[in-house]
């Protein structure tokens, strides 16, 4: 059966179109080549993303304000911003820090401010999800994370960071409870039967935290 599924000219095409990236990941060069380009792809990306995605956002984001700290300016974490898609989303006055493992994401993300002069940009931090020991305990009222857990080493890893992170906040529930909310997830892979490492997966997920509040809402 494995030998028929090989030699079907449909799998053969994929395993002779996938070579080059296989060569260019024996070489070493494929993760480099990817670190340079995925910025300019997102970049045109985002913009159709947003453009069929705007008013899911704006409810999924609508009621951030509400976990602002005593301060009332809301100071928001951003894991695997990329080019700073949500930045439009966010209230005014929204002090925003994000994070990245891509250093080429930077410029894009200096255009992004400059669109969205409503947020007090904070800083970039080129990091992964799973270390975000630059950033202090109990410093952040809202975490967002989309398209990014898909990608991730250990998911459960940065889910125990953001709760170190995030700011603790009285939600007037008992000890103890917590709530979970999914609302709705969507995955989709491209080329799985060739190779894992291609496979495009992701869960547009919106974190929010409190005390014992733990609410996940994600979107297509």
């Amino acid at each position: 059966l494995t030998l028929a599924v090989l030699t079907h000219p449909l799998f053969l095409s994929v395993y002779i179109l996938a070579f080059p990236m296989y060569l260019l990941d024996f070489l070493g060069l494929w993760n480099r080549i990817c670190k340079k380009s995925l910025p300019y792809f997102l970049a045109r990306f985002t913009v159709m993303y947003n453009e069929q995605m705007a008013s899911k956002k704006q409810e999924l984001f609508s009621n951030l304000q509400e976990f602002a700290g005593p301060s009332g300016k809301l100071s928001l974490l951003e894991l695997g911003c990329g080019t700073g898609p949500n930045f439009k989303f966010y209230p005014p006055g929204c002090r925003v820090t994000c994070i990245d493992p891509n250093p080429n994401f930077e410029k894009f993300l200096i255009k992004s401010i400059a669109e969205n002069q409503h947020l007090q940009f904070e800083r970039f931090l080129v990091a992964a999800g799973e270390d975000l020991h630059q950033v202090a305990d109990d410093s952040m009222d809202v975490v967002v994370c989309t398209l990014v857990l898909c990608s991730v080493k250990n998911q459960e890893r940065i889910l125990q960071d953001v709760c170190r992170v995030r700011r603790p906040v009285s939600a007037g529930r008992e000890e103890g409870e917590t709530t979970f909310t999914w609302v709705s997830f969507w995955f989709f892979s491209f080329l799985n039967s060739c190779f894992s490492s291609l496979v495009f997966g992701s869960f547009s997920i919106y974190l929010k935290f409190t005390n014992n509040y733990f609410q996940i809402s994600s979107y297509i």
